[in-house]
């Protein structure tokens, strides 16, 4: 095996966490909406909650893009 299809393997596994991303994105806005369905008068306290959910389980994935991409170029 070589350095390239080795990098290629490394990338590969490091974009595997994407997959929970996706996942605890669904979740995330699932439950938010539930939620709100539920009981439309706590919007102005669950919404901030939620987008602050979103933003941090996004840049986990932004992490696993960056490792891969390190990975890959150098």
């Amino acid at each position: 095996m070589d350095l390239v299809s080795a990098k290629m393997i490394g990338a590969g596994l490091a974009v595997i966490a994407l997959a929970g991303v996706g996942i605890g994105i669904g979740n995330i806005f699932g439950n938010l909406v539930a939620s709100i369905g539920r009981n439309p008068a706590i919007r102005d306290t669950v919404f901030p909650i939620g987008i602050l959910g979103f933003a941090l389980t996004e840049a986990i994935a932004l992490f696993a893009l960056l490792i891969a991409f390190l990975i890959l170029f150098t």
